[in-house]
């Protein structure tokens, strides 16, 4: 499975973006699907997954109620709907894909990994 990473950019404190992830191959529906960030001088950390059927999300504590993991698919995507976003979201955000069955908060549980895209928050 190939991943690509798209939609980050500047924007200011209390906006919205929506990232995308656009993968490669049959399988895609197989795999459960997870957001995770790293900024300057930090450790990668988990942001959302989702379920290969798209039943099952879970998020961090940090963008509980903020965040919206979505996938679609017969399109091949997996989104992430930003809202309210801080400066503190400042990060590199990568999507990943795994063989958990719904989504797993642990990077180690994922088997690919995007490029990444950057999102920048100013206040």
């Amino acid at each position: 499975v190939q991943l690509v990473e798209s939609g980050g950019g500047l924007v200011q404190a209390g906006g919205s973006l929506r990232l995308s992830c656009a993968a490669s191959g049959r399988t895609f529906r197989s795999y459960s699907m997870g957001w995770f960030r790293q900024s300057a001088g930090k450790e990668r950390e988990f942001v959302a997954a989702i379920s290969w059927s798209g039943g099952t999300t879970t998020y961090a504590e940090s963008v509980k109620g903020r965040f919206t993991i979505t996938r679609d698919n017969a399109k091949n995507m997996v989104y992430l709907q930003m809202n309210s976003l801080k400066p503190e979201d400042t990060a590199a955000y990568y999507c990943a894909a795994g063989s958990s069955q719904s989504g797993d908060w642990r990077a180690r549980t994922y088997d690919y990994w995007g490029q990444g895209t950057q999102v920048t928050v100013s206040s």
